[in-house]
């Protein structure tokens, strides 16, 4: 680490605000109001979805921008991914349209990686809110639809095997649908009514956001957004400007690796945090150019996970917006894996782009260590891809994702079965069950897999699926693609904390290959191990008791506890030998 030591004082004109019609109360309440108008628009798609993945997994982001298309507002539940990248790539989208070609019951939608958030499965749809015969503001929904064609594995050579590419086009012309557009989806997709009905419910959401925004403006007696815009952003990033003063000037580099898909090459990423006063830049000059295989990152994609790890480190409970963004910038050699050339493929860009918050974590892990967090097991989130047909013919496709144990902090254990950095949830058994023919035979937690430290990794999930054995009639092939990692590596701890386990991929038994595509029969068994969080800190520093009770609840063996903690437990009463814990851990210190 490089660094200049502490810092100086922020004169207070350093964050002037503008000059606000908004007394503090009025602009609360209208800053709740406009929360709750994009949370009403999520709310919306959790009634309406039809994929699990979006109903159960929660895998998709709402928002609204001013008329500029400064991002204002997104859903308290928004997935970071598309979070960061939507905030650099509505705006764009949205001034790529001349105003005047915008009408009211436009609705334009647009999937391009480049654009928004890096793979063709995350669908944006965009509408523009008219008030009073002009554009006041803009509202977006992005989904991952799990199904957009395709082929839906990580060994992808180019974007072209991936799916349905979709330029920005209208889907509906003032309020017109235009079914060519719809039809064409519907051609290119295995599952078109699921596909297809789930786009009805973003333009639903759209609907129920722009509705909103509108009452808002009548009952305020406003006839625009941008000047409570102005004042939200400008708070938001003095805020944000405020917790990154807080962090010492420097340059702090990291380099790092992360497995190539399968057996392909390992990807080298060099990045250096440099903090200056209240901005922080991100260069990613020295790391590894794009690859042969799926896991290549668009910059905006990157810059959402490097944005997330500043914000969710340093000023988390302030809203995403345009002003949270501004302070922080990134550089990134354009053909390098978290910067890739068109027509690279990126449908797995998670194997990478997820561990930008991690590796930033690692980089600023001496500047600011009680702000971070050990590696985690849900990083990067493992996805699994399902389909195939039932006995009538019919197509069936669904996605799950799966979380991991996650890193330990310096406050607490690390959580089980965590998905981040990404937002996502783990989706029901049930759910699992009765959207496809599968058979969920066993979902548990992995004893010992969380890694040891003074505060404990989260534990990683086994899951182990069936392909049901039909008696009377044999079942059409099942095909499984699997996005993930931490096969080669596992979630590393911070400050002597060791890491959590492996993840691993098994059909019948048999380590399989996860980067290409496995074909399943009746009766064959997928297990699939998501790897332990790290832990953080001296595992010799643990309490005694806490490593009784992991053990009491299974979370750590009794061999576990005397190997990786020096604790000793009782086999017979259960409990921890403080005695003999105190001499095994005192001739270990003697030895490190």
């Amino acid at each position: 680490m490089q660094s200049n030591g502490g810092k100086s004082k922020i004169a207070p004109s350093a964050f002037r605000l503008p000059s606000s019609q908004f007394d503090p109360i009025t602009l609360e309440i209208l800053w709740r109001r406009l929360v709750s108008i994009v949370d009403e628009a999520d709310a919306a798609v959790a009634r309406t979805a039809f994929s699990s993945l979006l109903r159960d997994a929660h895998d998709y982001t709402c928002m609204f921008t001013d008329s500029r298309g400064q991002e204002l507002v997104q859903g308290t539940f928004c997935t970071p991914g598309q979070a960061g990248a939507m905030a650099l790539g509505v705006k764009k989208i949205i001034n790529s349209v001349p105003r005047e070609d915008y009408h009211p019951g436009d609705v334009l939608i647009v999937n391009d990686p480049w654009l928004l958030a890096g793979h063709l499965n995350d669908v944006c749809v965009l509408s523009p809110i008219f008030f009073k015969g002009r554009p006041v503001a803009f509202t977006a929904c992005v989904f991952h639809h799990s199904d957009i064609g395709g082929r839906v594995s990580s060994d992808n050579r180019e974007v072209y095997e991936e799916g349905l590419f979709i330029p920005p086009i209208k889907l509906y012309d003032a309020g017109v649908l235009n079914e060519a557009v719809l039809n064409m989806i519907r051609w290119n997709v295995r599952t078109p009514e699921e596909v297809t009905g789930d786009i009805r419910s973003q333009v639903a959401a759209n609907h129920v956001c722009s509705q909103k925004i509108i009452e808002l403006l009548e009952d305020e007696g406003l006839d625009t957004l941008d000047d409570l815009a102005d004042e939200i952003i400008a708070r938001t990033e003095a805020s944000m400007r405020t917790a990154i003063a807080k962090i010492p000037d420097g340059i702090y580099p990291y380099a790092g690796v992360i497995e190539g898909a399968g057996t392909r090459q390992d990807v080298t990423i060099k990045l250096a945090v440099q903090v200056k006063d209240r901005d922080i830049l991100i260069d990613f000059d020295g790391t590894s150019p794009q690859v042969d295989w799926g896991g290549n990152v668009v910059y905006n994609f990157t810059y959402a996970y490097v944005f997330m790890a500043i914000k969710s480190a340093f000023d988390p409970d302030i809203p995403i917006n345009e002003g949270a963004i501004r302070p922080v910038t990134m550089t990134a050699p354009e053909g390098t894996v978290v910067n890739c050339r068109f027509p690279a493929p990126v449908a797995a860009r998670m194997q990478i782009g997820h561990f930008m918050t991690e590796m930033v974590f690692k980089a600023l892990a001496t500047a600011t260590p009680d702000n971070i967090i050990a590696g985690s097991g849900g990083t990067p989130a493992q996805t699994n891809i399902f389909y195939g047909k039932r006995h009538n013919g019919k197509n069936w496709h669904t996605m799950i994702i799966r979380g991991g144990g996650m890193g330990a902090s310096s406050q607490m254990d690390g959580h089980h079965c965590a998905i981040f950095p990404a937002n996502g949830a783990n989706t029901p058994v049930e759910i699992v069950e009765s959207d496809t023919p599968l058979i969920v035979e066993e979902r548990a937690l992995v004893c010992d897999s969380g890694g040891p430290g003074r505060l404990r990794g989260g534990l990683g999930r086994k899951m182990v699926i069936r392909v049901p054995d039909d008696e009377f009639a044999p079942r059409p092939p099942t095909t499984v693609a699997v996005q993930a990692g931490r096969y080669r590596y596992p979630p590393e701890g911070l400050f002597k904390g060791g890491a959590g386990a492996k993840a691993q991929f098994l059909h019948n038994g048999r380590a399989a290959d996860a980067s290409g595509l496995t074909l399943c029969q009746s009766g064959d068994v997928l297990a699939f191990y998501s790897a332990g969080g790290g832990g953080y800190g001296d595992p010799l520093e643990r309490d005694p008791q806490a490593v009784e009770q992991d053990v009491f609840n299974g979370y750590v063996s009794i061999e576990g506890a005397r190997v990786d903690y020096g604790v000793i437990i009782d086999p017979v009463t259960a409990k921890a030998d403080l005695n003999e814990t105190a001499k095994i851990r005192a001739l270990r210190k003697q030895n490190q």
